[in-house]
């Protein structure tokens, strides 16, 4: 799996406002920023983002997923 393949599977369930993965095919590291992410928690953030995966992640087509997951205001407090 590419990265463009990646980011195209989780905007597809997820309206992203900014979205970047490092990794190596299997091991990837995202940042995610949506609004949709208002009023959740850090879990139920990384819920929405596995949920896009599908069952990718029991396949074997992403072995693992690291985020760092911000609403659109703490993403741009975090880049101040």
């Amino acid at each position: 799996m590419t990265a463009d393949q990646l980011k195209d599977i989780i905007t597809a369930g997820l309206a992203c406002d900014h979205i970047t993965l490092e990794g190596d095919g299997r091991h990837w590291y995202a940042t995610i920023v949506s609004a949709s992410f208002e009023g959740q928690r850090t879990l139920q953030r990384q819920r929405a983002v596995y949920a896009t995966l599908g069952n990718r992640m029991q396949t074997d087509e992403v072995h693992a997923l690291s985020m760092k997951t911000y609403t659109p205001a703490e993403w741009a407090a975090q880049q101040a």
